[in-house]
């Protein structure tokens, strides 16, 4: 038996501001959330939970942190085509174009580079 379930509960994507974040995930990804102790803000996801978080305690010693610069989070789609056209319409910064026929990465507003599969 162990203790650790074999499950990812939540995935945390850090950014510079949370407020800015909060509305930037809602325009492009359709997902609301709630900002909570000043620095989080909890997306309504379904199924694997996604947090924003301006990481106040993972910060360096400047007060910065390092986006993320591969893709470690994957969001899904039932329509590669028209998604990757939704966020190139919205002015998101695409990473690459449609790969393979089911996937493509693009930027959030901190940088952090994350991936659509369809």
């Amino acid at each position: 038996m162990t203790l650790i379930q074999n499950k990812v509960n939540t995935v945390f994507i850090p950014v510079k501001d949370v407020n800015k974040a909060k509305e930037w995930y809602s325009k492009n990804l359709g997902k609301e959330g709630e900002i909570t102790h000043g620095h989080l803000c909890i997306l309504d996801m379904e199924g694997t939970g996604v947090v924003l978080d301006e990481m106040p305690a993972w910060r360096n010693e400047v007060g910065e942190f390092i986006p993320f610069s591969a893709p470690y989070v994957q969001f899904t789609t039932s329509d590669i085509h028209a998604s990757y056209l939704y966020l190139k319409e919205n002015g998101v910064e695409l990473v690459t174009g449609i790969e393979h026929g089911h996937y493509f990465v693009f930027k959030d507003l901190d940088g952090n580079m994350l991936m659509v599969c369809q």
